[in-house]
């Protein structure tokens, strides 16, 4: 998607460690603008793969997978960090190590929005080592459902997560594949 690419020539910065921080559009302020055409580019990319239902985990998932929802008429569930008062039973719940935040969180979904026989396109913002997505797609099936795709946002292709998420049968559709930031340089696939 050159509209992203473009963004992230212009806005991404590198830090060290292997991070690109986007929070001028993405993780911090959200450009609604780009936030619609990345939902059209993952209707266009999954329309046909009889999605039911999107999922992504709080918070910067939220904007694109929403977009998404938007653009294809189908509801968005997102997994939560942190337990409510309002969630303590009757839950999904599965543990996911953050590449960017270096910390481990239990996510979890209300079992009344996910159901057997639902097909979820499952949308995240960075696919790093995988993590995220993968307990995304364990939730997917505690309930019975199943992954119809994992749309990503930007990959950083230097990483493992797209090796991890294919070798587990998943179809994997990025926006912007990164394929190195040596040099504080971002360079594309």
């Amino acid at each position: 998607m050159e509209l992203l690419k473009e963004k992230i020539r212009q806005e991404g910065i590198v830090l060290a460690g292997g991070v690109l921080k986007v929070d001028t559009f993405l993780n911090h302020q959200v450009d609604a603008g780009l936030m619609m055409e990345m939902g059209q580019a993952f209707a266009e990319l999954f329309g046909e793969a009889g999605v039911t239902k999107i999922m992504t985990v709080e918070s910067s998932g939220i904007a694109p997978a929403v977009m998404a929802a938007y653009r294809m008429g189908l509801p968005m569930v997102f997994a939560r960090k942190r337990k409510s008062l309002t969630m303590q039973t009757d839950l999904y719940t599965e543990k996911v190590y953050s590449y960017t935040k270096q910390e481990e969180s239990e996510v979890t979904v209300s079992k009344k929005f996910l159901e057997q026989g639902d097909r979820v396109l499952i949308i995240d913002d960075f696919l790093a080592n995988g993590e995220a997505a993968l307990g995304m797609a364990r939730i997917v099936q505690q309930a019975g459902a199943e992954v119809a795709g994992i749309g990503i946002v930007i990959e950083k292709s230097f990483q493992a997560g797209r090796g991890k998420l294919i070798e587990q049968g998943y179809r994997v559709e990025s926006l912007a594949r990164i394929a190195s930031l040596d040099d504080g340089k971002v360079t594309f696939v």
